[in-house]
């Protein structure tokens, strides 16, 4: 199954992607106003009347909305009371319960406290019941990952696009790209980013189609690639794997990268498209099956892209960065290794740095 972008005019396209999936948008107020920066769906678990930092500090606390679920508006969306329910700090970027608030408490969490787990030995653990989503606007801060551009290595995907007509992409992976956990097919960052790129490219009719595999790794990746993505046709194919790869008993970075670079050159060879590696982020440090050495998988998938000569995505950095101010579970939604909602925008904003 596949999604399509694409027979509504610009305007209305631009303000839906926005909409949708413009996880961090550039602000000004009147000319005298400084520079801010709105964060959308900031996700976050709150422990006790402990402060949760959020993305960034600096915030215009007047801007702060925290609700239940990651897109407004719903039926069950619960928006939460400052002073009620939280307390705001706004210089430093933090929220904190109150001691009779009605978010829920993360120390209630299976997985709380919870050193080397076995996850199959708490069924039913996850962290969406426990999230809040916070909207705000951030003084002075910019985007989490400088644009790079990769024209020179994407030039048949450019003509492409900016030539209009069908355009299939397939997205190819594990269990973050198929979107396991992701609270709607919408907020995934691969449907986000085709958003992005039907406003950029109007002309394009973009069609995204979903190849990843639940617990696949590089190799089951190769064994697969026929199935789901040579006889498929792609026009562009986007791969992400390393989450299952830097687990025990996975391939070493070095056959890691080899894997990925015989994709690669298969793709190119048999179906002409272009491809983009984008790398993984590091899992929860206390669940006992990771190696907990996601920096190697990291650096060989961008070695892999270099030698490939192909374009990447820097999905590691920018989760490293944010990791400086934010906790781990309050980006994990199943608080072991699979994105929020947030954690898929954050994909999407190293996806929307290749520039092309």
């Amino acid at each position: 199954m596949g999604s399509r972008f694409t027979g509504c005019g610009r305007a209305v396209r631009t303000a839906l992607a926005l909409a949708a999936c413009g996880m961090m948008s550039a602000w000004a107020g009147a000319a005298e106003a400084p520079e801010f920066l709105s964060v959308t769906g900031d996700s976050l678990v709150l422990a006790g009347t402990a402060p949760g930092a959020l993305c960034y500090g600096n915030v215009d606390g007047d801007s702060v909305v925290v609700r239940s679920t990651h897109a407004p508006g719903q039926a069950d969306t619960v928006v939460y009371e400052a002073g009620r329910d939280y307390v705001v700090d706004a210089a430093a970027g933090t929220v904190a319960r109150t001691e009779n608030s009605r978010i829920p408490d993360f120390r209630t969490n299976m997985l709380y406290g919870q050193k080397d787990f076995d996850h199959t030995a708490f069924p039913g653990f996850g962290n969406r019941a426990f999230f809040v989503y916070v909207d705000y606007r951030a003084r002075g801060a910019r985007p989490l990952c400088a644009p790079r551009d990769q024209a020179a290595l994407l030039p048949r995907t450019a003509a492409r696009l900016r030539a209009g007509g069908p355009f299939k992409i397939i997205a190819y992976g594990d269990s973050i790209t198929a979107g396991i956990d992701a609270g709607s097919r919408e907020v995934q960052f691969q449907e986000q980013w085709a958003r992005y790129l039907s406003v950029k490219f109007p002309k394009a009719e973009i069609t995204v189609e979903n190849g990843a595999t639940n617990g696949d790794g590089t190799a089951q990746g190769l064994a697969r690639l026929r199935e789901k993505v040579l006889d498929r046709a792609p026009d562009f194919v986007i791969i992400g794997f390393g989450m299952n790869d830097h687990n025990v008993s996975g391939p070493t970075p070095e056959q890691f990268a080899d894997n990925l670079k015989a994709m690669t050159a298969q793709i190119r060879e048999q179906t002409g498209a272009e491809v983009l590696l984008y790398s993984a982020f590091p899992p929860n440090p206390d669940w006992k099956f990771g190696t907990h050495r996601m920096e190697l998988y990291a650096e060989a998938t961008r070695r892999a892209a270099e030698e490939a000569r192909c374009a990447y995505a820097d999905v590691f950095g920018i989760w490293k960065k944010v990791l400086e101010r934010k906790d781990l579970p309050s980006l994990l939604a199943n608080n072991i290794n699979h994105p929020s909602d947030f954690g898929h925008g954050l994909y999407f904003e190293a996806l929307k740095a290749v520039e092309f």
